[in-house]
C-alpha cells in the first residue's frame, strides 16, 4: 500500500474542507498553509492530457477527466467534469462506499436456518426454513469452495441430532422481493456469469461450472459434471464423442458441435451435439432462480451428512425455531472480492443489502434512495448522478467525473479509508488493472476502479506522486470507434504521468 507520511500528517493536522466549493473550473479550495503545485508542472500536465484527448482518433469520443489534489484543494485538470457519462463498473465506487459508510467494515451477513414445528427425536417436524439477507460470500471465488458454508450448516444440524426433515427445504423471508435482474440489464447477457440473477440467497455468484469430457471411444456419450454442487443444475446429456481432430486443427472445447442450452420448461441444462475424442470443455451456466440453486446445493450438503428431506406438506403456520445462524466473512473481506475483479453479483447484493439494512426493504428502489441520500450528504449534486443499479451493468446509469471524485474524497476522509483503499485494484499488481501500467511509476502505486461495458471505459481512484502527494482522479470515456486499448492507453499514460510528478 503506497501512502505518504506527508499525506497522513495532513489528515491529522490540517482541516481539509470536503470538495463542495468547486468553481466553474470544477473546484478550487485550499486548506490552510497547504502547498500548491508548481505552475510549470501543472501546465505541462494539462498540455499533455489535451494532446491525448484531442487526438484525431478521439474526434467522436466523449471524454470526462478530473484530477484534484485534495490536500491543497487544487484542481490539476478538468474536462467535462460536470457532464454525465455512462460509468460502467465505476458505479461500484458508489455502492461500496455507501454500504461501507452505513454498516462499517466488520459487518457480517446473517443467514438463519429454522425448523417450523420444532425438532422431535432427530426429525424436523415441518419445513426447514432458510432465511437469507443477501450474503454474497457463498462462492468458490471467495471461499475456494462454495459448499463449505453449506456443509457447515449440515454439520451444525447433525450436531443438534437432526437426521430427517419431514417437510420441505424452503427459502423464507423474501428479503429481496423485486426482480432478480438489475434495471436496464441486457437480455442478451443473461446466459453469461457476469449477468447472473441475484436474490437474498445466492450460491456461487449465480452460476455453476459445467465440465464436459469426451468418452473413451467414438460414439460414446460424453461425461459431464458440475461444480461447486454436483447435483445442480440438473443435466440432460445426449452429446456423443466424435472422431479426433485432424492434425493441425487447434480448435478445442466446444468446437463447432457441442451445444449447451437450458430447457425453458424444466430449466434442465441440455448438453447435446458432439465433442472430439480426447477433448474437453468448461462452460459457465447461470442459475435461473438463485434461491432454488442455493437450496439444491444445501440439500446436497445435507444428504452428504446423512440428513434426508422428505418434502411432505406441513403446517405452514407453525412456529419456527432457529437452529443455525451462518455468518459471512466481514465486509472488509468481501469488498476486495467485489472491487478487484469487478464482480457484478456481489455489487448487486451489497446494493440491495444497503436498502435492506437502512430501510428494512431490500428492493432496488430502496437501495437507490439510500445511495442518493448518501451522495447528497457527500455533496454530490442530484443532476450529476443517475443510479439504476449497484454494479454499473445497467446502461441507464450516469455519473459525472466530479461526482466520483467527491465520493473518493469522502472516503479519503473516512475512518474506513484503509479498508476502502486496499479493496481497489492495484496497477500492475492485481484485479482488473493487474496487466496495466507495468514498468511505470504507477505500477504498485495507483489504486483505481475500472469500468467496462460497450462504448464506456472508466478509471477512477487514487495515485501517489513522486513527492508522496495523494491525488484523486476520474477518467471516463464514452462513444468512441477506435480499439478499446487506445482509450485505456490514454488513461494509463495520464496515471503514470501523475505518479511521476513532483508537486511540492
Amino acid at each position: 500500500m503506497h501512502r505518504s507520511s506527508g499525506f497522513l500528517r495532513a489528515r491529522t493536522t490540517v482541516v481539509v474542507a470536503p470538495l463542495l466549493a468547486f468553481t466553474s473550473a470544477c473546484g478550487r479550495i485550499r486548506a490552510a498553509n497547504a502547498p500548491t503545485a508548481p505552475r510549470g508542472a501543472v501546465a505541462e500536465l494539462r498540455a499533455a492530457i489535451d494532446s491525448m484527448a484531442d487526438a484525431p482518433e478521439f474526434a467522436n469520443a466523449h471524454w470526462g477527466i478530473l484530477i484534484v489534489d485534495p490536500e491543497s484543494g487544487d484542481t490539476l485538470y478538468s474536462r467535462n467534469a460536470g457532464k454525465l457519462f455512462m460509468p460502467a463498473s465505476n458505479m461500484k465506487i458508489l455502492t461500496s462506499a455507501t454500504i461501507l459508510d452505513h454498516v462499517g467494515p466488520d459487518f457480517r451477513f446473517r443467514t438463519t436456518v429454522a425448523a417450523r414445528g420444532g425438532v422431535s427425536e432427530g426429525t424436523v417436524m415441518g419445513d426447514l426454513l432458510v432465511i437469507g439477507r443477501g450474503d454474497p460470500s457463498v462462492s468458490d471465488h471467495m471461499l475456494k469452495d462454495a459448499m463449505i458454508p453449506l456443509r457447515a450448516i449440515a454439520d451444525s444440524l447433525a450436531a443438534r441430532g437432526v437426521r430427517r426433515v419431514a417437510g420441505r427445504l424452503v427459502a423464507d423471508g423474501n428479503a429481496f422481493p423485486d426482480d432478480v435482474f438489475g434495471f436496464g440489464w441486457s437480455y442478451d447477457d443473461f446466459d453469461f456469469s457476469y449477468s447472473a440473477p441475484i436474490d437474498e440467497l445466492l450460491f456461487n455468484e449465480g452460476f455453476s461450472v459445467l465440465t464436459v469430457r469426451a468418452g473413451a471411444s467414438v460414439g460414446d456419450l460424453v461425461a459431464a459434471e458440475t461444480r461447486p454442487a454436483k447435483t445442480f443444475p440438473r443435466l440432460r446429456v445426449t452429446a456423443t464423442t466424435s472422431p479426433p481432430r485432424p492434425p493441425g486443427d487447434s480448435t478445442r472445447g466446444r468446437g463447432r458441435a457441442l451445444r449447451v442450452r437450458k430447457d425453458s420448461t424444466t430449466w434442465e441444462t441440455i448438453v447435446e451435439g458432439q465433442i472430439a475424442l480426447g477433448d474437453s470443455a468448461t462452460i459457465e451456466i447461470t442459475h435461473h432462480d438463485p434461491n432454488t440453486a442455493y437450496l439444491a446445493a444445501l440439500r446436497e450438503a445435507l444428504a452428504d451428512r446423512g440428513i434426508t428431506v422428505d418434502g411432505a406438506g406441513t403446517d405452514t403456520l407453525a412456529r419456527a425455531d432457529t437452529l443455525v445462524t451462518l455468518l459471512s466473512p466481514p465486509l472488509r473481506e468481501i469488498l476486495p472480492a467485489l472491487m478487484k475483479p469487478s464482480q457484478n453479483q456481489i455489487a448487486e447484493m451489497l446494493y440491495k443489502a444497503a436498502g435492506l439494512e437502512e430501510t428494512g426493504i431490500g428492493r432496488a428502489d430502496s437501495a437507490r434512495a439510500v445511495v442518493q441520500r448518501q451522495l447528497a450528504k457527500w455533496g454530490v449534486a442530484a443532476p450529476e448522478v443517475v443510479v439504476r443499479d449497484g454494479s454499473g451493468l445497467s446502461r441507464y446509469d450516469y455519473v459525472s467525473p466530479r461526482s466520483l471524485v467527491r465520493v473518493l474524497d469522502a472516503m479519503r476522509r473516512s475512518p474506513h479509508f484503509t479498508v476502502y483503499y486496499d479493496a481497489m485494484p492495484i496497477g500492475g499488481v492485481d484485479g482488473t488493472i493487474r496487466s496495466r501500467m507495468r514498468g511505470t511509476a504507477a505500477e504498485g502505486n495507483v489504486h483505481a476502479k475500472t469500468g467496462s461495458v460497450a462504448m464506456a471505459r472508466s478509471l477512477s481512484g487514487y495515485v501517489t506522486t513522486a513527492d508522496r502527494r495523494l491525488l484523486i482522479f476520474s477518467f471516463l470515456c464514452n462513444n468512441w470507434t477506435v480499439p478499446v486499448r487506445s482509450v485505456e492507453r490514454v488513461q494509463d499514460a495520464i496515471t503514470a504521468r501523475l505518479a511521476s510528478m513532483r508537486l511540492r
